[in-house]
């Protein structure tokens, strides 16, 4: 066995696949290759930049299935939605029973529910594994939650505890658990994401002469609200600035699903609530919290500024199951 950075333990040349080798599935492709795991992704086009780093990279199935030892264990990194139904519509027929699909979108859980229901019968694997960590989680050691059945689960937790931080990797139960503990997640981020940017439009507004790189950087070091997040704060007020920021604030709706399961199960949600409402405001006008917020989405996931058309196609499209 191998010790690795991510706290986890792996076995030498442990296979993995990975299907979408954008910024999240690329940035996990080279972890992986450096902690001697085989990877090939799917990929629509050949993505030199990775091959030199040791990922095979494909364009066809047929190829992408062949690569792969039974039982296989493959990582879908892709937008939620239809895109993953076609995907897996492509791929599972090229599949064996006993292989293993990981969904490490931001899916909807009871569209998870379904696609699991619909690979078991099949003889499948289905492991609903909700990702955190954004950009350089990918790259250094993720955050992972995973709902599925033992039998999946038991064949892909060494390479999940190696790909995670020490600490970031937790079985969460039955199918749909992990998406929906994400989804949870989603919600939390919003929240302090609004508090964050509702602090810097305070500070900006104050009658003192205040370094707010400087203000950041101290409470990133010792303070009751330190964290990732107040850190990507100081980062972005040291390398962007916040004046030149668009203060739309984008996003694929995962959240709005929250809100809408909190109403059903008639939880209350105040805060999450209204950080989704002030989320849809900042796409009526600027302020310094809206550009706060688009600053450390930027930071953690690469989000853009500003609008961005396909993303507002995801929005109203990623989930297929109603509530």
């Amino acid at each position: 066995m191998k010790r690795l950075n991510g706290g986890g333990e792996i076995k030498a040349k442990n296979q993995l696949g990975i299907i979408g080798l954008g910024k999240m599935g690329g940035n996990l492709a080279l972890q992986a290759a450096e902690k001697d795991i085989d990877v090939v992704g799917k990929a629509r086009s050949i993505k030199p930049e990775l091959e030199k780093k040791g990922v095979k990279v494909v364009d066809n199935y047929d190829s992408f299935v062949s690569f792969l030892k039974h039982p296989r264990v493959i990582y879908l990194s892709l937008p939620a939605g239809p895109t993953v139904d076609a995907v897996l519509y492509e791929l599972v027929p090229s599949l064996e029973r006993g292989d293993v699909v990981m969904d490490g979108g931001n899916s909807f859980y009871l569209d998870s529910i379904e696609r699991e229901g619909r690979l078991r019968g099949k003889g499948i694997y289905f492991l609903d594994c909700g990702t955190s960590g954004g950009l350089e989680g990918a790259r250094h050691g993720a955050c992972f939650m995973v709902g599925g059945r033992n039998g999946g689960i038991k064949m892909a937790e060494p390479i999940l505890k190696g790909l995670a931080v020490p600490g970031g990797y937790l079985h969460t139960g039955k199918p749909g658990s992990g998406h929906f503990a994400k989804l949870v997640h989603n919600g939390i981020e919003f929240g302090m994401l609004q508090s964050i940017g509702e602090g810097v439009a305070l500070l900006r507004a104050s009658s003192f002469d205040l370094d707010l790189q400087e203000v950041f950087k101290n409470w990133s070091n010792g303070s009751v609200i330190r964290g990732w997040l107040v850190e990507l704060m100081e980062k972005g007020l040291r390398e962007e600035g916040i004046e030149s920021i668009e203060g739309y604030v984008e996003d694929t709706g995962e959240v709005n699903w929250l809100l809408q399961d909190a109403i059903n199960k008639e939880v209350p949600i105040p805060v999450i609530s209204q950080s989704v409402m002030e989320l849809f405001k900042s796409r009526m006008h600027e302020s310094d919290a809206y550009k706060s917020i688009a600053l450390m989405r930027h930071g953690f996931g690469g989000h853009p500024f500003g609008k961005d058309d396909r993303i507002i196609k995801e929005r109203k499209t990623s989930r297929i199951k109603k509530i």
